[in-house]
C-alpha cells in the first residue's frame, strides 16, 4: 500500500524560511518520482518542484526557481522542500506526490499517489 506523509508546514512571516517533509512507503524513490504541489485558495493546483527517480534531477516551477530545493533521503525515503525567501502567495497547502517531470518546467502528477497535505502559510 503507497502511502505518502508530508509534514512541516505552519506558520511564518515573509522572509522567512520552512522545511517540508514527504515520507513515503509502499513505494520507492528509486523507482518514483515525487513532486511538490501547492494549491491555494482559489485556485488550481500547481507543481512547485519534483525530483525525478533515475537521476535525481530537479526542476522547479517558476514561483519556487532560486527560492525552493528539492532533496531526497533514499535511506528514509524521505523527500524535502526547502523553502526560503517566502512570500505571502506562496500560501497554500502543498502536498507531494508521484509525478513525472523533466526539465526545464514541467512537473506532473502520476500515478495518483498523494498525501494529505499540510498548510503552509506566510504573512505577518
Amino acid at each position: 500500500q503507497v502511502q505518502l506523509a508530508e509534514s512541516g508546514g505552519g506558520l511564518v512571516q515573509p522572509g522567512g524560511s520552512l522545511r517540508l517533509s514527504c515520507v513515503a512507503s509502499g513505494v520507492s524513490l528509486d523507482y518514483y518520482s515525487i513532486g511538490w504541489f501547492r494549491q491555494a485558495p482559489g485556485e488550481e493546483r500547481e507543481g512547485v518542484s519534483c525530483i525525478s527517480s533515475s537521476d535525481g534531477v530537479t526542476v522547479y516551477g517558476d514561483s519556487a526557481e532560486g527560492r525552493f530545493t528539492i532533496s531526497r533521503d533514499k535511506a528514509e525515503n524521505t523527500v524535502y522542500l526547502q523553502m526560503n525567501s517566502l512570500r505571502p502567495e506562496d500560501t497554500g497547502v502543498y502536498y507531494c506526490a508521484t509525478a513525472q517531470c523533466w526539465s526545464p518546467r514541467s512537473i506532473y502528477a502520476w500515478g495518483n499517489y498523494w498525501g494529505q497535505g499540510t498548510q503552509v502559510t506566510v504573512a505577518s
